[in-house]
This record gives structure tokens, sequence and C-alpha cells, in this order.
């Protein structure tokens, strides 16, 4: 079992893996030691690793819900990974069968969607800032809504862009990180690095034509390189 769950921890090193495990969300390691601090639950141990025992703290899935909120206002991402097949068919292929697992939903501060965890007076935005050629645009959608929408945005103007739409989380290309981390942070929004090729704008028009259906972005109106 932990060997499975270590493969799956190793697919999502930037998030706190929900492990599905009967009845409770089980998180082991590192994990388990800022979950058990960010939401005040008991750390326990379940066996060793290397010789050194495994730290360990679950919460029930029935409640996992407010856990989640908790660990999301906190600045946490959580990967919930949920048990696909019951543990009597694991059984069917060997006593010491693991029962399949797999991440079905990676729940960030900007991706929430339901209705017990959002702020039904305000808007839960996740955001994009891009820089091409000293030019800058900032894409801002409600995924619980579906409003979507991109202006020109310069370095300069960005600090009072945050202040406007308080976005929950921007995304941004790795190699801007560190530069604007902190005026992020200052305006209550965490920063999420990309790789530079997920602001290639030629693979982005192309990733958004396929989105909606459509053979080119002209009918969506005229977007320079860095807006798409």
């Amino acid at each position: 079992m932990m060997a499975q769950y270590l493969e799956i921890k190793a697919a999502h090193p930037e998030a706190l893996l929900f492990y599905r495990m009967g009845d409770f969300y089980e998180m082991f390691f590192s994990d388990a030691e800022a979950a058990a601090a960010a939401l005040d639950i008991a750390l326990t141990k379940r066996g060793q690793h290397l010789g050194a025992d495994i730290p360990m703290c679950g919460v029930p899935v029935h409640a996992a819900e407010g856990y989640l909120l908790t660990l999301i206002r906190k600045g946490f991402r959580v990967a919930v990974c949920e048990q696909m097949e019951d543990p009597a068919a694991a059984k069917k292929r060997g006593a010491k069968s693991v029962v399949r697992r797999e991440v079905v939903r990676l729940v960030t501060p900007g991706t929430l969607t339901e209705d017990s965890l959002l702020d039904a007076r305000a808007h839960n935005y996740l955001a994009a800032f891009a820089e091409m050629r000293g030019e800058g645009a900032f894409a801002w959608a409600d995924v619980s809504t579906g409003e979507l929408a991109v202006a020109s945005c310069a370095r300069a103007g960005l600090g009072p862009m945050l202040a406007r739409l308080g976005p929950r989380e921007v995304l941004v290309s790795e190699a801007q990180e560190d530069e604007l981390r902190e005026l992020f942070a200052e305006a209550g929004a965490v920063a999420t690095p990309l790789a530079r090729a997920s602001f290639d704008s030629t693979l982005a028009a192309a990733r958004i034509a396929a989105a909606f259906g459509v053979a080119g972005l002209d009918g969506f109106g005229a977007f320079t390189r860095v807006e798409t």
C-alpha cells in the first residue's frame, strides 16, 4: 500500500494528498505533519519507511469538505485520491493486491466549485499573468460561474488589478514566481508556478480553440499574443 501511496504522491509533490482508505482520507510523511498542524488534529504514526516511523493523520470522508476549506484558506493545494474499486475486487486478484486508487481532483483556492466551500457574496477568481517582450496580460475566470475575461496589464498595473479583482489564485510562469510571489501574497492570492511552455501563445490558442470546438479565435475578438 505504501508503495502505491509514494507513487501517487510523487506525481503531485506540490499538493497534500488525501489518500482514501475506507471511511477516511489519510495523509502521511510531511503531508501529515503539515495537515495536522493546520487542522489541529492528532498526528500519529503507521509503520516504518527506511527505518523511521511514518507520520500519519486522517479526516473522515463524511466531514472532508470542512477540512478541505480550512486547508484551502490556509493556502494549501489538495489532491483527492479515491478508491477506484471495491476492496473485495482487489482481493480477487490475490491476497496481497492493493485497491486501485487514482487522483480524481486537484483542489486549489481558485478551482472551488462546491457551494458549501464558496462565499455566495463574492467571486472566486482563478487568474493568470503573462509577460512577453515588454507587454503583459492578466486573465481571470470564476470556475463556479463560467465568467472569463482577459485584459492588457503591464507589471506596473498588476497591483491595482489584483486589488480590484481579488483573485484567490494566480497562475504565473515559474521564471517569474520569485519576483511576483510577495505581490500576490500581499493581495491575498496564492501563486501557482507553471512551466514556461504553459504560456506559449500558439499552444494556448490551440487549446482554447479545442476547448470551444472552433477552428480559430477570430470569433471571440482580437487578442495580442500575450493575451492569448
